[in-house]
């Protein structure tokens, strides 16, 4: 099929389809949030075509949904990049201190440095783009923050960073993606409906199986009149798998992940390369002393207990001893099993998202014996995952999204909608909300991340509606993956739109990104203890405030 043809069967699609009323107002309030006037400097990201509904529905796709995506906004690379030595490098970009040196800094104050791009034959770029990452860190401190990058456009930076504890600091500065290769991912999300595909498993009644490709997109697997159809009831999402070879469509049982997609050249893949990606520059400034102030050695918190609401700062915190301190309230340290007992007695955690989100489950049970675990039975990496304690009245639990999930097989029973979940709770003052949204997107455009997004908002405001006191906690991505398939600048731009989703809700936000990217230590997907171990305590510092 050409490039005209596909689109206008997009184009039919769309006028075709009609969506639930829910998800049409949702997609709605969505927009009026998420619009905030800058613009993809590019051609929009093409909306992925609506099917004919499986069943009628009310409410149509509202007018200007495809123009969400230009929210995201990056600087333009010029050129065809066909260079691969013109591209910034890692190894001779600098950073020097923007004034003098100073023999000793000041508690509360800011090291500011210029940071020059230059490409593999040392020559200053002329352009931004470029995604670099600037941490301040006192390593006999176990202390870190991240600093504020400010692309001025023309190929220099300005590095911003926070003086919050006294002692010895070091400026460490890693080129993430070239400008280039943030052209690369961008391109990709502008062009491409998808880089993976997903595995449907088919069952008769005899148990032969069927196996065939599944994907958020007809057009992705097939022609749209050889493809079942699957709409969730609660949330409006559709999915599709290619029609089985003898078996009905409703005979569908299991879902895993299918094939990761080749979707760049062998010059992308260069400049995608682990030899100039994440990659430390030179040391440019040298280690620097901050003095105390008025014999206080840490910025403090502020003293208002956390809640929900409160605008996050930033940076929105900093480690010190390996602890996180908060930087928009006063969190607290949980270090005991009895104080999260304390905490969570008589309380119900609903936990919904992905598995950066199962390792707060994890670390809960694992450290604390009185939470037994409870056996339903069910597959271990995508849920339901149940702990509980009867004598204090506490329930932990934690399951997955639903697709699109990158995952061993599953049964499709089990993977139960977000708006699905949020809609079947009462809420209340002992029920605790906890969402992780947005590692499984970054395979897709943005416009299917926004899609969730809107269904979800208006769950959680409708539950917020019926219970104020209810509290719902958003999990901000972290760093982790630096590929096409799951890139930190993707992760970037997903933790852009969750703000702006739920800006002006009563919700609470656990910033992973800036928690997994202020220490010096490596990027993981799945972050380790120390990290999890002050989420988790940011978490129970809003669950218990005072």
């Amino acid at each position: 099929m050409s490039n005209k043809q596909l689109r206008a069967s997009t184009n039919l699609f769309i006028r075709q389809f009609k969506w639930p009323r829910i998800v049409a107002v949702a997609s709605v309030i969505a927009i009026c949030i998420f619009y905030i006037g800058v613009s993809w400097p590019e051609r929009a990201v093409p909306l992925p075509p609506g099917p004919r509904p499986a069943h009628k529905s009310s409410g149509s796709l509202p007018q200007g949904f495809s123009g969400l995506t230009h929210l995201l906004h990056w600087p333009l690379t010029p050129g065809d990049g066909g260079d691969l030595l013109a591209s910034t490098s890692p190894q001779t970009s600098t950073y020097h201190l923007r004034s003098p040196a100073q023999t000793s800094y000041t508690l509360g104050g800011y090291l500011e440095a210029i940071l020059i791009a230059r490409d593999h034959q040392g020559r200053p770029k002329a352009h931004g783009g470029d995604l670099f990452r600037a941490q301040l860190l006192g390593p006999d401190l176990k202390a870190g923050v991240p600093g504020d990058v400010t692309d001025l456009e023309n190929g220099t930076y300005l590095l911003t960073l926070p003086l919050l504890w006294a002692g010895q600091a070091q400026v460490q500065v890693r080129l993430i993606h070239s400008s280039e290769a943030v052209r690369v991912l961008r391109g990709i999300w502008r062009d491409q409906w998808a880089t993976v595909d997903f595995t449907g498993y088919f069952r008769g009644p005899t148990g032969y199986e069927e196996t065939v490709t599944c994907n958020v997109n007809p057009l992705l697997i097939g022609e749209e009149e050889g493809t079942c159809h699957y709409r969730d009831e609660d949330s409006g999402e559709l999915w599709f798998c290619a029609r089985p070879p003898t078996l009905p469509c409703d005979s569908l049982v299991g879902h895993s992940s299918g094939r990761y997609w080749n979707v760049t050249t062998p010059h992308e893949e260069a400049l995608l390369a682990r030899n100039v990606t994440n990659k430390t520059l030179p040391q440019g400034i040298p280690p620097i002393w901050v003095a105390q102030e008025n014999n206080r050695s840490l910025v403090l918190s502020p003293p208002q207990p956390c809640h929900p609401g409160i605008p996050a700062p930033r940076p929105s915190g900093f480690y010190h001893q390996n602890m996180w301190h908060s930087l928009s309230c006063s969190s607290r340290s949980f270090s005991t099993a009895d104080s999260i007992l304390r905490c969570l007695a008589g309380r119900v955690v609903h936990m919904m998202g992905d598995s950066t989100l199962r390792q707060w489950w994890e670390y809960l049970r694992d450290t604390v014996p009185a939470l037994k675990p409870v056996d339903l039975h069910a597959t271990y990496h995508t849920g339901p995952l149940m702990a509980v304690d009867t004598t204090r009245a506490i329930v932990l639990q934690w399951r997955t999204h639903s697709w699109p999930l990158r995952s061993l097989r599953t049964p499709v029973a089990a993977l139960h909608s977000v708006v699905r979940e949020l809609g079947g709770l009462a809420g209340g003052p002992h029920t605790v909300v906890v969402l992780s949204l947005g590692a499984h997107f970054t395979t897709f455009p943005p416009s299917v991340f926004v899609q969730r997004l809107a269904g979800v908002r208006a769950a959680v405001a409708a539950l917020l509606a019926r219970e104020p006191d209810t509290l719902v906690v958003i999990k901000l991505a972290n760093t982790g993956y630096k590929s096409v398939y799951g890139s930190d600048w993707f992760t970037l731009q997903v933790n852009r739109l969750l703000r702006a989703a739920f800006v002006d809700l009563r919700v609470a936000f656990v910033d992973a990104w800036e928690m997994t990217s202020s220490l010096a230590l490596p990027d993981s997907i799945h972050p380790g203890r120390c990290v999890v171990r002050n989420e988790v305590d940011l978490l129970l510092s809003h669950v218990c405030p005072t």
